[in-house]
């Protein structure tokens, strides 16, 4: 093997894993910052919160996967979660409530998939569009106040509930991170998002149909985004009109610090678990120094933009 052959092995195996060491960093330096940081306690703390980006990020991956943006994950997990406490407000089963907030989730995808695919109207546009939307809709349901959650039932499956000494939210998200992995890797359809998302016109002229790949990306981040809500729902027995306000931005985050190209087409959902962890730790251990609110989203962006800039030179150096 020639040096040149080393240097590009070398640079690739930096651009693909490089993530795992940012999160190894990041760890051993709170660690040694704060002693609160390992304390099963805390631990524990962590993987209940990475949970709801876990799911909005697997969605927001396969959107992007296509070529494609999701804005509105944020006001789409309120929407699901309150449609769902006000359908247990009038008594239905928690069971019941669960499905109908399904079905807001799924049916919202499939107007957001319906209006990129067959309208051509751009990602963006769209999902920002549906973003004001389903936050509208969300205060017009509640009436500006919090809803209770739709029983116990529900707040010990999503919520706070647990297998031996895994947490509920946790294990859903794991779950949730094999299928999609599983989707990705090993079915034709999800060779058919990667074809899609890296050039559109080939696949259409190799037989897959890039409108109908869109549209079930939107739907299954519809999907993701209704488990994220009844997450969020669950842990407090509640769900406000201002749940989820931001939490697109941490979806996105966690895909880009990932390594999932905004062009579409490439990227590992595998190492979107990485990222969310990243997003995850960085939230809790600027917490626990105390650092104020004001500064924690800089200290977010310099990461993450640092993130981005190592790929960037990772990715010219295989080049050259």
């Amino acid at each position: 093997m020639t040096l040149s052959k080393r240097k590009f092995g070398g640079a690739a195996m930096l651009r693909k894993y490089g993530i795992i060491l940012v999160l190894l960093v990041i760890c051993v330096a709170v660690s040694f910052m704060t002693d609160s940081f390992l304390r099963p306690s805390n631990l524990q703390s962590v993987a209940r919160q990475v949970s709801i980006n876990g799911a909005l990020s697997i969605g927001v991956c396969f959107v992007i996967l296509t070529g494609g943006i999701d804005l509105s994950v944020g006001s789409l997990l309120a929407l699901t979660a309150t449609t769902s406490a006000l359908m247990g407000e009038s008594g239905l089963h928690w069971v019941i409530c669960i499905l109908i907030g399904i079905a807001v989730g799924l049916l919202v995808g499939l107007l957001e998939g319906v209006l990129v695919a067959r309208f051509k109207i751009a990602p963006f546009i769209t999902t920002l569009a549906t973003m004001t939307i389903c936050r509208g809709a969300t205060q017009v349901a509640d009436g500006g106040t919090s809803v209770r959650s739709p029983g116990s039932g529900f707040d010990n499956f999503f919520g706070v509930g647990s297998l031996g000494p895994i947490p509920m939210p946790v294990l859903i998200m794991v779950v949730m991170f094999v299928v999609a992995w599983f989707v990705l890797e090993k079915t034709k359809f999800g060779r058919h998002i990667y074809a899609v998302g890296g050039n559109e016109k080939a696949a259409h002229l190799s037989g897959v149909s890039p409108k109908k790949v869109k549209i079930i990306v939107y739907i299954i981040s519809g999907l993701c985004c209704a488990i994220a809500g009844f997450i969020t729902c669950a842990r407090l027995s509640s769900i406000t009109p201002t749940a989820g306000e931001g939490a697109e931005m941490d979806a996105i985050a966690a895909c880009v610090l990932a390594g999932v190209s905004l062009d579409g087409g490439k990227g590992s959902v595998g190492l979107v678990f990485v990222g969310v962890l990243i997003i995850g730790v960085l939230n809790n251990a600027l917490n626990l120094l105390g650092v104020s609110s004001y500064w924690q989203d800089i200290v977010k962006g310099i990461v993450i933009l640092g993130a981005v800039l190592l790929e960037s030179a990772t990715a010219q150096r295989s080049k050259e």
